[in-house]
């Protein structure tokens, strides 16, 4: 590898010589220059900066909790999402997955409802202690690997070429933004101030130590599609340089990234290695298409990333 690549896990191509060339237009003293402190990128998590394959990780994270609730409480087990979390039948999450994505959210709703009664009244210190016990601990269920050793290492690059010239990231995920923030700063450089994603409503109980948050089974927000530009100006009050997805999800979110008489780069992932990852386009169908449309950068896994994971 070259010592002076800044990407030297991305291979050499039309997605590497983008970023390289959008970061120095955006850097450098010429008519591009763009200040640091407008120096806004934001990234999708699910299927953009780790694996979603072949379920999102959280909803490894939830089923596992919605199980337990349909083995205490056999009431649950003929209703879902309990039914398919206790029968194992991921199948079926996976489907309301592929319908969201679709424009279909007809079983979105009953899927929302378990995943907040899964929680609701744990304190945001417990439940952040099970999300990072689970996170460091869990194994994926094919790839033979921690949860943590799913992320890509081309991203990570990518965020700390970004970050040492003076960006500022941020995540912008449909996953659950306290789930994230235990490990966002490890992981990803991330700190956890910068997570934006889908969140449950909380209440306050004042008591003599302090007072305790706990989770309410109300949706505050779900992150994605048209909230996601929405969240991104409501915390950065600034439209992002340069955005990364790979889901018809984050279409809205790439729109966003545009500024007249600015540069911008937006970057659509491309799962098509079945040999070190997954291959498939269910889900990113429209993405792919406006990508298409308007010249949005396509990286290919298999042609753009030397490796996939680490060691």
């Amino acid at each position: 590898m070259n010592g002076n690549d800044p990407l030297p896990s991305w291979g050499e191509g039309a997605a590497k010589t983008a970023i390289l060339d959008f970061v120095e237009s955006v850097t450098g003293r010429g008519a591009s220059y763009v200040p640091p402190a407008e120096r806004i990128a934001t990234f999708d998590n699910d299927g953009t900066l780790w694996c979603e394959k072949p379920m999102p990780i959280q909803f490894d994270f939830i089923l596992r909790r919605l199980s337990e609730m349909a083995q205490a409480d056999p009431g649950l087990r003929g209703r879902q999402p309990w039914k398919a979390a206790y029968e194992r039948d991921y199948g079926w999450f996976g489907t309301v997955i592929t319908e969201h994505y679709a424009g279909n959210d007809a079983n979105v709703g009953t899927v929302m409802a378990g995943i907040l009664a899964a929680y609701e009244g744990i304190s945001v210190e417990d439940f952040e202690a099970k999300s990072d016990a689970f996170l460091r601990t869990a194994q994926h269920p094919t790839l033979g690997r921690g949860y943590l050793e799913c992320v890509y290492v081309p991203m990570v690059e990518l965020l700390g070429y970004l970050e040492a010239n003076g960006f500022a990231n941020y995540i912008a995920s449909g996953g659950g933004r306290d789930f994230m923030r235990p490990v966002s700063q490890e992981v990803y450089g991330i700190p956890r101030d910068r997570v934006i994603g889908s969140a449950a409503t909380f209440q306050y109980t004042s008591d003599d130590h302090g007072g305790t948050i706990t989770h309410k089974a109300e949706a505050d927000v779900l992150d994605d599609g048209p909230q996601k530009p929405i969240r991104i100006w409501s915390r950065t009050g600034r439209r992002p340089l340069l955005a990364g997805g790979n889901s018809n999800g984050d279409i809205p979110m790439l729109d966003f990234t545009q500024h007249p008489g600015k540069p911008s780069l937006r970057l659509l992932l491309l799962h098509d290695d079945d040999q070190r990852e997954f291959a498939y386009t269910s889900g990113a169908e429209q993405a792919l298409e406006r990508a298409r449309k308007s010249s949005w950068t396509v990286v290919s896994m298999h042609d753009d990333f030397k490796v996939v994971f680490g060691p």
